[in-house]
Order: structure tokens, then sequence, then C-alpha cells
């Protein structure tokens, strides 16, 4: 007898509600074995986040719209709260490109792995007064070992079996330099994975000029955030990037890009980021079934380009969108082609 899943669902900001919609109702379609847990937004009800991350512990696997953050102000980004209150160390962000998706470069197909839990980007800050402040960079061993061995053991299940590491240790020696002594101990453990360092701002520039040439990209926190972003830009933009945070013992699956409340309840908004977040969600616990059958249809549509948003030079709405999946849903499934994260601490 197949499992069944219950999944807590937060659909976000912005047009977070219209397509955690189209998400639900694609699932639906497919007759996925999931029920939903809902709840609302915490952005301006923080006592809800309480709620959430209880839920999410509870059922093990939660999916989310969009959060509105505070720029320069407000308290503490949801997002990093959430990554933090449930142990979700590693951000994994598959960039495949799309048949139909205008873009400099084809046949794009990145792993970006990065450590979510600490370095620069967890918010640690303090105002020492006279018109200085002071940001904390925390890199520990055991949180470094944990992302490039989570790291690695990706890489050993992908066909290239290469991975690259980016830092800036030429400038913070002790910080980055640690988090390399790591992964170098680490790829002693996989020496059929080849194994390469490159510094941060060079990785960029190689990515632009010539992104085939890597496979998985390991990263701390706040050099993962950025460079993750421009991975997506090289498949055509964040509306097609879905991502996964895993720990121990929970999985949250998200749509990276804004909440955009200029476009909000106007019906033109891009599900596919989320969608594809929720094929993340699938082959997580293993419905690789279904997974395929929905990442298939999704890329169906985006090649036809009639019921595409507007993002991707379409005319087609979030509702014309998602039901031309649900028909598409019908073509004959394929093999995957968004990477299993198996390789994951599931306990599925």
């Amino acid at each position: 007898m197949k499992p069944h899943f219950i999944v807590t669902l937060v659909p976000g900001d912005g047009i977070g509600p219209e397509i955690a919609s189209a998400l639900v109702k694609v699932f639906q379609a497919a007759s996925v074995p999931i029920t939903w847990d809902p709840y609302n937004s915490p952005t301006d009800d923080r006592s809800t986040l309480k709620a959430i991350v209880e839920s999410a512990r509870k059922h093990r696997l939660m999916i989310k719209g969009p959060l509105a953050t505070p720029i320069a102000e407000g308290p503490r980004s949801i997002n990093v709260t959430l990554r933090s209150a449930l142990g979700l160390y590693a951000n994994v962000r598959p960039c495949k490109s799309f048949a139909g998706v205008e873009s400099r470069w084809d046949g794009v197909e990145l792993l970006i792995v990065r450590e979510n839990t600490e370095g620069a980007y967890t918010g640690i800050e303090h105002d020492r007064g006279q018109g200085k402040v002071e940001a904390v960079k925390i890199v520990t061993a055991a949180a470094s070992m944990r992302i490039a061995e989570y790291a690695f053991r990706a890489a050993s299940h992908r066909p290239r079996r290469t991975l690259a590491v980016a830092h800036k240790a030429n400038i913070m020696k002790k910080a980055d330099g640690l988090f390399l002594q790591c992964c170098r101990e680490v790829a002693r453990k996989y020496p059929a994975v080849s194994y390469r360092e490159i510094l941060v701002d060079n990785c960029c520039l190689q990515l632009v000029l010539d992104p085939q040439q890597f496979d998985v990209l390991l990263f701390q926190n706040l050099y993962g955030d950025i460079v993750s972003d421009l991975c997506a830009g090289l498949i055509g933009g964040l509306g097609l990037a879905p991502s996964a945070n895993i720990g121990a013992e929970c999985a949250m699956f998200e749509a990276v890009h804004g909440s955009a409340p200029d476009i909000a309840g106007q019906g033109i908004a891009n599900p596919a980021a989320l969608i594809l977040s929720g094929v993340l969600l699938l082959r997580h616990v293993n419905l690789h079934r279904e997974a395929n059958r929905i990442e298939q249809a999704v890329r169906s549509v985006i090649g036809h380009r009639e019921a595409t948003t507007g993002d991707l030079g379409g005319n087609g709405t979030t509702t014309s969108f998602t039901n031309a999946v649900i028909e598409a849903l019908h073509e004959p499934a394929k093999e995957s082609l968004l990477p299993s994260l198996a390789v994951s601490e599931s306990p599925w």
C-alpha cells in the first residue's frame, strides 16, 4: 500500500496564495497521496510561527510560498528563523535548462548545495555606536563537515561526479580556511568524486562564461544565497528555480523568488517554481512516479509556451498555466529530470 503523507503548507505573502493554490490543484489532479496542514502567513502574526514550526516538526515535511522580508529594518527574517528552528542545514537548488526558454546557455545542469545555518547570513549584528556596525561570520568544523558530507554524497550519485567548492580563503583565511580544511578532509573519503576549489568571485565569472564546466557547487551560506540566484538566471530566472532545505528530522521546500506584491491578486503569477519545489518534495519521500509525471507536465507546458506567464514571454495566467499542467499530466511519463534527494537524511 502506498504511504500517505501530511505536509505543512504555508502559502506565504503577495502572490504566495495564488501559486500555492496552483500547487494544490496539480497535486490533486496527479493523485498525490498528501494531506495538507495549512497555515496563514506568519509575517504579520508571529504567533503563527510557533504553530508552523510545531506542525513541520510533527509531519517532518513542509512547503511554503514566498514570505516578505523588510529591508534594512524590522525583525529577523522568517525564512532564516524557520531554517534555524527546524535544523535545516542544507539548502539544495537544482538548476536545469528548459526547452522553450530563451537563454544564453543550453544544457545547463547544476546542483547548488549551500550551508544553511551559519556564516555571515545568520544576521548576527551589533551596533557599536558612532556610526559603526559589526556583522559576525561564524564558521564551525561541525557544520562545515556536515554540509561537505552532504555535497560529496550528492556528487557521488550524479553521472559526472564532480564538485567545486567556492570560497574567499585568500582574504578570510581563518573562517573560509576552516571551511576548506573540512571540505578537503571529506574529499579524501570520496576518491571517485573529482574535487576542485575556486575563489567565489572567479566562480561567478566562470558561471557566466561557461556554466557547463560545473556540476555540483558547494558554498557557505551568504555566497550560496547570491550565486544560486545567478545560476537561476542561466536557465530563465527565479520563476523556474525550485529549492529544498534538508535537515536530519525535517525538510522544507520553497519557491525562492519574492512575494511580488505589485502583481498579487492579478492572476498572472508564475507557479512553476513552487510546483517544481513540490516535485523535489515528492522525490524526497520516494514518490518518484508522481514526481516524474508532474515535472514532465511542467516542462511540456513551458516548452510549448502557449500557456506560460509573462515572465517567460507568454500571455498566460496562473490559472491557464495550472490547467495546462493538469492536462499535460495525461502524457506518458518519462525518466526523472530533477535530481532525487534520496542522498539526504530522509527517513523514508
